[in-house]
């Protein structure tokens, strides 16, 4: 299977962008092809072989792999399978690429791979870097209902079937809405330990606009998905959650704002999934309320 990867950056940290383009370069097998999108930035120095494109504006995450997709013909056709790396990752072992062409060619419905994020220097797996409910053992690879945006492979032949990332929610919960579509399309979504990303602990909430964000893109992702009885229960609970974690005023107030926002704007095309897919993510151990 011949395989790409993107990775996005804002070009502020060349350091560690070379050091995951040499881990990518280290892969076995054939070589993987990359493109680096400077999402309204200008690239850094990248190794002779590696293709960039500038964007004159920071398209936010999903726009930004979008065009990277796309640099690989429409879909990504003109490869297989696509990896989505963080910029400020590094593939911690040599033969992940091979790993991953072993496990779609064995399995011809399995869409999307979630990798393993751990901390270079604890070897730690944040909780929320499981995409799972039962996140407690990040050592044990299961099925799953979405997956990790900045460490991840996709066949390309998902992106051709279902579409690409939405655009417009320019931060969080992209991967979420991707995954939806994919498992109603009939998809399979692994998470496998064995695939490991490296990359510094970091808290989501570093992002000056997490929490509106967060928030509007939680009602976006519901009424483009959800079957219409499950929107308010989805999106109850979820305001359930908030309360009970306690954020700080000004935290709550951007997450209202937000929240208000996800209804009085256009969320893009609502297409709800199948009660069908309903049951199977509640079989996957996340039914989609939660």
């Amino acid at each position: 299977m011949k395989v790409g990867a993107v990775v996005i950056t804002m070009g502020n940290r060349p350091d560690e962008l070379r050091a995951l383009l040499d881990s990518v370069a280290k892969q076995d097998g054939d070589p993987v092809e990359v493109v680096v999108v400077g999402n309204g930035s200008p690239v850094p120095d990248v190794p002779d072989g590696v293709r960039t494109i500038e964007l004159p504006e920071n398209l936010g995450i999903p726009g930004g792999r979008n065009v990277g997709i796309e640099a690989f013909g429409p879909g990504g056709r003109d490869v297989d399978l696509l990896l989505f790396l963080d910029d400020d990752g590094l593939l911690a072992r040599t033969d992940t690429a091979e790993l991953c062409r072993a496990a779609f060619a064995a399995d011809p419905r399995l869409g999307i791979i979630s990798f393993r994020i751990a901390d270079p220097d604890t070897g730690a797996t944040q909780r929320r870097h499981v995409p799972r409910l039962r996140a407690a053992d990040p050592m044990r690879s299961s099925r799953v209902t979405t997956f990790l945006g900045g460490a991840n492979a996709t066949r390309t032949t998902v992106f051709t079937e279902v579409g690409g990332l939405p655009e417009a929610f320019f931060y969080a919960h992209e991967e979420t809405d991707l995954a939806w579509r994919a498992l109603d399309a009939g998809w399979l979504i692994d998470y496998r330990s064995d695939m490991v990303l490296h990359h510094p602990t970091t808290a989501p909430s570093r992002h000056a606009v997490y929490h509106r964000l967060v928030a509007r893109n939680r009602v976006w992702l519901a009424r483009r998905n959800l079957p219409a009885p499950l929107v308010p229960a989805y999106l109850g609970v979820w305001l359930l959650l908030t309360l009970l974690r306690r954020p700080s005023g000004p935290a709550l107030k951007a997450w209202f704002g937000g929240f208000r926002e996800g209804w009085t704007t256009p969320c893009g095309p609502r297409r709800p999934m199948k009660w069908r897919t309903v049951w199977r993510l509640t079989r996957l151990g996340r039914p989609p309320v939660v």
